[in-house]
C-alpha cells in the first residue's frame, strides 16, 4: 500500500484550512465535524464557507503565512496556485501532514471518502487514482449501514466493563459477535432500546454460566481458489475464528479474508509431503476447541468431497467437540464453470462421476467398467500422479482412446490453465505440462468444445509434442 489508513485523535488539536471557495467549503464541512478547533484562512471567503465558520471554526480574512502551519494536526489547502504550493512547502518543512485538493503531488496524505456513523467511521481511499470510484463505494456503504449504527456502538460501549468483568477474552469476542449479529442489534436498531438491554443482560448472565464450555470447530470449504466464490457463511466463519488450520490448496487471496489476529496453523498436505499427520491435525482441533476457542479448518473445495471432512467430523464428535460443516464450491463445479465445460449435457453426457486418484492403499479402486461407458463424464481429483494409469485402466475397460479430456490447473484463479488431451495421450500431456498448481482431470465428450478452444488459443505446440 502506498497509503496506510489511520484514524488520528482530534480532541485538543488544531486543524488549518486554507482557501475560501467551494472546494475549501467541502473540506471544511468534513473537518468541522471533528472535536478539533479549526482555523480557516481566506482573503475572499465565499458565502458557503462563511456560513460554516461558527463554534470551534474561526475565519481569518487575510493571506496565508508560512507560520500558520505550526502546531497543526494537519493542513488542508484548496486555494489554488500559487498559494497551494506555498502551503505544501511550509507544511512539509514543518513536518505537518498536508493535503492539497486535487494535487496528490503536493500532498503527504489523501482525504478519504467517509461514511460517518459516529463513533463508527468508514474511510474509503483509492490512492488518488479514482476518487469518483471511492465516492461511489461510499454511497453503496451508506445505503447498507443503518442510521442508528453509531448509537448502537455507544449502547454496547456502556456494557463493556460488565462484559469484561464477567467473561474471559475469547468468550467476550463471541458474545459481542452475537450482540451485533442477533436480536440485541435488531431490537436497538428498530428503536426498542429497552428490549435490547434486557436481551443483552439475559444473554450475558447465561454466557457467564457457559463460559467454560467447549468451543466450536467449523470445517469450512473455500472453493477452488477464487475468493469471489466464497459463501457468506464461510466468510463469516473465517472472520470469527480464533484458530485457523490451513489446507495446502487454500489460495493466498482467500487467506486475506481470514481474521488478522487469528492463530494460523499450516497443516497443508501435498503428495509425499505432509506438514502434519492427520491424527495430529485432529488433536490440534480438539485441544483448541476444548480450550473454548472457535476453530476453523479451511479446506479447498468442499469438506465432504475428497476433503476428509467426514473422518474429521467423526473424530470431533467422538471427542465431545461441537462441529459444523460449511460447504464450499467443489473444484469440479468451479473449474468446469471457469473453463466452460458442462459436466453433463443432453447430447454428450448423461452422468458424471467424481473419483480420486489416491484411494486408500487397502480400499480398492473405482469400478472402471462403469466409468468406461461413452457419454459419461469422469472427474479425477488428485489424479496428476496417476493420470497415465487412470487412462490405461479406462481404455482397458473399453473407453475409446480418442475420448477427449481436459487438464485444468489452478482452476478459477488468475493463472488458470486448460490443457486439452485425449485419453490415449493424457499421461504424456500431464507429464509434459509440468504442472505446479492443483489440477483436475476431466474425461469425457463434454470437454471437446472447451479443449478445442484452448487448443487453438495457446496449446498447439504441447499437443503436437505428445499426440
Amino acid at each position: 500500500m502506498d497509503q496506510f489508513p489511520l484514524f488520528v485523535t482530534t480532541a485538543g488539536r488544531s486543524i488549518l484550512v486554507v482557501g475560501g471557495g467551494e472546494e475549501a467549503a467541502r473540506k471544511l464541512r468534513l473537518v468541522a465535524r471533528t472535536t478539533a478547533t479549526v482555523d480557516v484562512i481566506a482573503k475572499a471567503p465565499g458565502a458557503d464557507l462563511c456560513a460554516l465558520c461558527v463554534g470551534t471554526v474561526t475565519l481569518h480574512r487575510r493571506p496565508f503565512a508560512a507560520s500558520d502551519v505550526q502546531g497543526r494536526l494537519f493542513v488542508v489547502s484548496a486555494a489554488g496556485s500559487p498559494v497551494d504550493e506555498a502551503v505544501s512547502a511550509a507544511a512539509q518543512t514543518a513536518g505537518v501532514p498536508v493535503n492539497v485538493v486535487d494535487r496528490p503531488d503536493l500532498s503527504t496524505f489523501l482525504m478519504p471518502a467517509i461514511v460517518d456513523r459516529d463513533p463508527v467511521v468508514v474511510a474509503i481511499g483509492s490512492g488518488g487514482a479514482a476518487p469518483v470510484l471511492a465516492k461511489s463505494i461510499r454511497a453503496r456503504i451508506e445505503s447498507l449501514l443503518p442510521a442508528r449504527l453509531g448509537a448502537l456502538a455507544r449502547f454496547a460501549d456502556s456494557f463493556r466493563p460488565a462484559v469484561k468483568g464477567t467473561l474471559p477474552q475469547a468468550a467476550r469476542r463471541r458474545f459481542w459477535e452475537w450482540v451485533f449479529a442477533g436480536p440485541v442489534a435488531a431490537a436497538f436498531l428498530g428503536g426498542d432500546e429497552a428490549r435490547a438491554r434486557s436481551t443483552l443482560i439475559d444473554r450475558l448472565n447465561r454466557a457467564e454460566a457457559a463460559a467454560d464450555g467447549p468451543g466450536l470447530v467449523q470445517l469450512v470449504g473455500v472453493g477452488p481458489g477464487d475468493p469471489d466464490l466464497l459463501t457468506f457463511k464461510a466468510l463469516r466463519a473465517m472472520q470469527e475464528a480464533d484458530v485457523v488450520l490451513i489446507d495446502a490448496l487454500v489460495s493466498a487471496e482467500i487467506l486475506e479474508c481470514v481474521r488478522r489476529d487469528a492463530l494460523r496453523i499450516d497443516v497443508g498436505k501435498r503428495k509425499d509431503r505432509h506438514t502434519l499427520p492427520q491424527a495430529e491435525i485432529e488433536r490440534l482441533m480438539i485441544d483448541h476447541a476444548r480450550a473454548g476457542r472457535r476453530v476453523v479448518r479451511l479446506k479447498g473445495g468442499d469438506p465432504f468431497l475428497f476433503g476428509r471432512g467426514g473422518e474429521e467430523r467423526e473424530h470431533l464428535l467422538a471427542a465431545g467437540v461441537p462441529v459444523e460443516v460449511v460447504p464450499g464450491i467443489s473444484a469440479a463445479f468451479g473449474c468446469a464453470a471457469a473453463t466452460g465445460i458442462p459436466l453433463t449435457h443432453r447430447d454428450h453426457a448423461q452422468g458424471v462421476t467424481f473419483v480420486t486418484g489416491h484411494a486408500k492403499a487397502d480400499g480398492g479402486g473405482p469400478d472402471w467398467g462403469s466409468l468406461a461407458a461413452a457419454n459419461h463424464t469422469v472427474v479425477v481429483y488428485m489424479g496428476v500422479g496417476t493420470a497415465a494409469d487412470t487412462a490405461a485402466r479406462l481404455m482397458a475397460a473399453g473407453r475409446a482412446p480418442s475420448t477427449p479430456c481436459a487438464v485444468i490447473e489452478n482452476g478459477t484463479r488468475p493463472d488458470q490453465r486448460l490443457i486439452p488431451a485425449t485419453l490415449a495421450s493424457l499421461g504424456a500431456v500431464v507429464e509434459a505440462a509440468a504442472l505446479a498448481g492443483p489440477a483436475l482431470l476431466v474425461i469425457g465428450e463434454v470437454t471437446a468444445a472447451a479443449a478445442a478452444a484452448a487448443d487453438a488459443a495457446d496449446a498447439p505446440a504441447l499437443r503436437a509434442a505428445v499426440l
